[in-house]
């Protein structure tokens, strides 16, 4: 199991993460529909604030994940769940090598929802 850096003691947002993958040749449309896969269960998580999945421009076989929940112990508990569990064991065969992660500190304030609603996850 990931383990996960733990807070500055003065960091009051929220705990994001950086995820990528490259996928091995001929494998990035499986690669994207694993990912993909997560989008809606991910999202309902408690303690999930955002949840998007991006294909490098320039390299189409690379991907990048970009996660933020609300604390650490929220992440902790994502990374426990079927559904992560099974994409960790179900990509494996179709990447160039383990999931590469950066673990973020966030500088700027988070956005509250403004007047069309709630911010997208």
């Amino acid at each position: 199991m990931t383990v996960l850096p733990e807070p500055d003691a003065d960091e009051t947002g929220p705990y994001a993460h950086l995820g990528f993958a490259t996928a091995k040749p001929g494998c990035a449309d499986r690669v994207e529909a694993l990912i993909l896969a997560l989008v809606e269960p991910l999202r309902a998580e408690e303690g999930a604030l955002e949840f998007h999945v991006h294909r490098d421009r320039a390299d189409r076989d690379t991907f990048v994940i970009y996660e933020m929940f609300r604390s650490k112990a929220d992440l902790e508990k994502h990374l426990t769940q079927p559904h992560t569990r099974e994409f960790i064991g179900a990509i494996g065969p179709y990447v160039t090598g383990p999931l590469r992660q950066r673990f973020l500190r966030m500088s700027s304030p988070l956005p509250t929802a403004g007047a069309a609603g709630r911010r997208p996850r």
